[in-house]
């Protein structure tokens, strides 16, 4: 009969497999950064962009335990030659017009092996003396879940043919031939698949894929609502009056408007102002207004937050300043 306190590995195999998990979210944390520089398509940018942050807390929360288990923190470890040529194989993916390789790797074969193998760890962990390592795969399961559901979304909205999805199975078919012959993560094989449903508190993360990919879609902005445009047209107006109790109502409390701003608009003739441009960025804004007169133009950006008070300007930068035209 197999004692309450034994666990499924010694201490010294807990460490390498939180090496080894470290390695995995590590380098696949540097490949999504590398390559949103590379990547056109504004819904898969976003996602991966999103998704490198969450990515370097798991690395970190990884690396601290390993003190915990006698080892030095913060070390990566590859299980093997041929899982590092496993990530080489889909880092590959670094031309033009290969967004779909990068998605396939990571969101259909990586992450979801990422996910079967916490989970798998966490069945077999002991649950006396191995709650923390059980805490943080926790955490780290419940994110790759959630990338998981936005990246396959994005990605079948980019596959729209044939050819492309004979791609995207193709190099599915490439990287988890690799993935198996490495052994997995651990070197030790694949653990059944996990369920990739993503949790229903997940929905008010900010990476809702039909968000990222509203972003993508020219010619179908966003209305901003009445509220919004109604407070956006109160700081305008302090702007121009240079009214102190109209700006601080139109600001979040504390916000201190950088002396650039002021001195923008102050002592200009405004004859007209207006909103030029309209982003929706997570559950915040971005405004571009326009102060027009005959000095010329001053475009201000701000990024607007919705309280408990309505909407509120979070901060304000001069976007450009463009002198009079002669006639």
């Amino acid at each position: 009969m197999t004692h309450p306190l034994t666990g499924f590995s010694p201490v010294d195999v807990s460490a390498r497999l939180i090496r080894n998990y470290r390695y995995a979210v590590e380098r696949m944390m540097r490949i999504l950064g590398g390559w949103i520089a590379l990547t056109p398509e504004v819904s898969a940018k976003l996602v991966m962009g999103r998704h490198v942050w969450d990515n370097a807390q798991h690395a970190d929360a990884l690396g601290r335990r390993l003190p915990e288990l006698r080892a030095q923190a913060q070390v990566s470890e590859p299980s093997n030659a041929a899982f590092v040529a496993c990530l080489d194989a889909i880092e590959e993916a670094e031309q033009p017009g290969q967004t779909v390789e990068r998605l396939v790797g990571v969101y259909r074969v990586l992450k979801p092996h990422l996910l079967a193998t916490y989970e798998d760890h966490m069945r077999r962990a002991n649950e006396v003396y191995e709650p923390p390592t059980r805490r943080i795969l926790a955490r780290c399961a419940e994110d790759e879940r959630r990338h998981i559901a936005a990246g396959l979304a994005v990605l079948q909205h980019l596959v729209t043919s044939p050819a492309l999805e004979a791609r995207a199975s193709a190099w599915q078919t490439r990287i988890e031939g690799l993935l198996a012959a490495a052994g997995g993560v651990s070197g030790a094989g694949l653990p059944p698949a996990a369920d990739l449903e993503p949790a229903a508190t997940s929905a008010s993360l900010s990476d809702d894929p039909q968000e990222l990919i509203g972003l993508a879609r020219a010619g179908i902005p966003w209305a901003i609502s009445e509220d919004l445009e109604s407070e956006a047209r109160k700081l305008a107006e302090g702007l121009i009056a240079q009214d102190q109790g109209r700006l601080r109502d139109a600001c979040v409390p504390g916000l201190e408007l950088a002396d650039p701003v002021i001195a923008a608009v102050a002592g200009r003739k405004v004859d007209s102002h207006r909103i030029v441009a309209f982003a929706r960025v997570g559950h915040q804004r971005l405004l571009k207004q326009r102060f027009q007169g005959p000095d010329g133009a001053v475009v201000l950006v701000s990024r607007w937050a919705l309280g408990q008070d309505g909407w509120r300007a979070a901060a304000l930068d001069v976007a450009a300043v463009d002198p009079a035209r002669p006639d």
